[in-house]
């Protein structure tokens, strides 16, 4: 965790002084491939052992599609609030202005969700469970995970799917409910924007 935080504030830096361009896709490209490359150096001393460290162990299909309804209930639960963060707002927008609808799924519903998965509900959940326990690790990384959206509303909005995300690692003791959960979630509020954009 530590050579994480470490390394990949550096490779940021090289990779966003060398974008062609500043589109929020573009900084949304490099910011969670900045991540994945510094969490692919973190563990690269672990070796074989790494994705057993990362929470990537094989699970049955009953918790994914029970990760999934889940998340999807929740998400529209949430959705109700009427509250849409500036940041979330601007995303919309872009998508419904753009006709690279792939692009952007690539983006917002692969990237995203495989980086934050594996960066807060495996590195760091892994971390703070062998140094602390489970509970420890469920509370911390879902707070951490709220608190990267940085934005107030923001973080309030996607609190509850921290917790929900963090509870189906725990309990499962796998990572693959997760980032299926995320990857669906992500995708159908992509397809929704893009949908309501179109109409």
């Amino acid at each position: 965790m530590l050579i994480f935080v470490a390394v990949a504030p550096l490779i940021g830096l090289v990779v966003f002084w060398l974008l062609p361009g500043r589109s929020n896709l573009l900084v949304l490209s490099a910011f969670f491939g900045t991540c994945l490359l510094g969490l692919l150096v973190a563990v690269l001393p672990l070796g074989r052992d790494a994705p057993a460290a990362l929470g990537l162990r094989p699970v049955g299909w009953r918790p994914i599609v029970f990760g999934v309804v889940g998340t999807t209930v929740l998400s529209f639960a949430v959705s109700q609030t009427g509250l849409q963060p500036e940041g979330v707002r601007q995303v919309t927008e872009g998508i419904q202005r753009t006709s690279e609808i792939l692009k952007t799924l690539a983006v917002l519903a692969v990237l995203a969700p495989l980086a934050e998965e594996l960066v807060f509900r495996g590195l760091l959940y892994g971390w703070l469970a062998g140094r602390w326990s489970n509970l420890v690790a469920f509370v911390l990384s879902s707070l951490a995970f709220a608190a990267a959206h940085t934005e107030p509303v923001h973080i309030l909005l996607v609190l509850p799917l921290g917790f929900w995300f963090g509870w189906l690692r725990w309990r499962t003791g796998s990572l693959v409910p997760t980032i299926v959960a995320h990857v669906v979630n992500n995708s159908i509020a992509v397809a929704g924007a893009a949908f309501l954009g179109g109409s």
